[in-house]
């Protein structure tokens, strides 16, 4: 016989065991299924076994080996991982860290500097015309209330003299016709009366002298 045959024919009914096994659970008493299902199971194994042992001496060590190779690998494997990983991740975290600070102290250096003179720029810039428009409001106010003194002082003396001018024409004027009115009257008053006084004295004189004389021709 050929053991190929052999050993897939085996393999089939342990197959089928196992499929009757599953077939017991379901329908008869769980426990003498699942009692049939673990012999036919353990049974499969210690088959496989012997098998294996017998067309492949090896296989143990291989086996064994392959094992202790995938634990040794995949413990190696996520120790290097977990290692390496710690290592990228620190000097990542170093070198992000530093170039990021780098960079945010520079941005923030630029920023706060940008800040800073437009800040300083803008309140020097308030500050001047602040001080500028302040000064120039003192320098035009002194400037125009100088000229305004200067030129109400100007035309207040130009009038005060002028109406000063005026009022002493005026009343000299007034005065000097007064004056002249007075001496004029009283002047003409004197001749007047020096002159009527005279006249009255001339005719009463030549009245009594044409008198005395009348008398005298009368008497001869």
């Amino acid at each position: 016989m050929n053991p190929s045959r052999v050993d897939s024919l085996v393999d089939l009914i342990y197959g089928l065991l196992i499929a009757l096994s599953v077939g017991s659970i379901l329908i008869a008493d769980t426990n003498v299924g699942l009692a049939f299902g673990f012999g036919v199971l353990v049974s499969y194994i210690v088959h496989v076994v012997w098998k294996m042992a017998r067309f492949d001496p090896d296989w143990m060590t291989t086996t064994v080996k392959e094992t202790v190779q995938e634990t040794v690998d995949e413990t190696v494997g996520e120790t290097v991982e977990q290692q390496v990983g710690e290592t990228v991740e620190q000097q990542v975290g170093e070198t992000v860290e530093e170039t990021v600070g780098e960079t945010v102290e520079q941005q923030v250096g630029e920023s706060v500097e940008a800040a800073m003179d437009e800040t300083v720029e803008q309140s020097v810039e308030a500050a001047v015309d602040e001080t500028v428009e302040k000064k120039v409001g003192e320098t035009v106010e002194q400037s125009v209330e100088d000229a305004v003194s200067e030129t109400v002082e100007q035309q207040v003396e130009e009038k005060t003299e002028q109406q000063v001018e005026e009022t002493v024409e005026e009343k000299v004027e007034e005065k000097t016709e007064q004056k002249v009115d007075e001496t004029v009257e009283e002047k003409m008053d004197e001749t007047v009366e020096e002159k009527v006084d005279e006249t009255v004295e001339e005719k009463v004189e030549e009245k009594v002298k044409e008198k005395i004389d009348d008398e005298e021709a009368s008497e001869e």
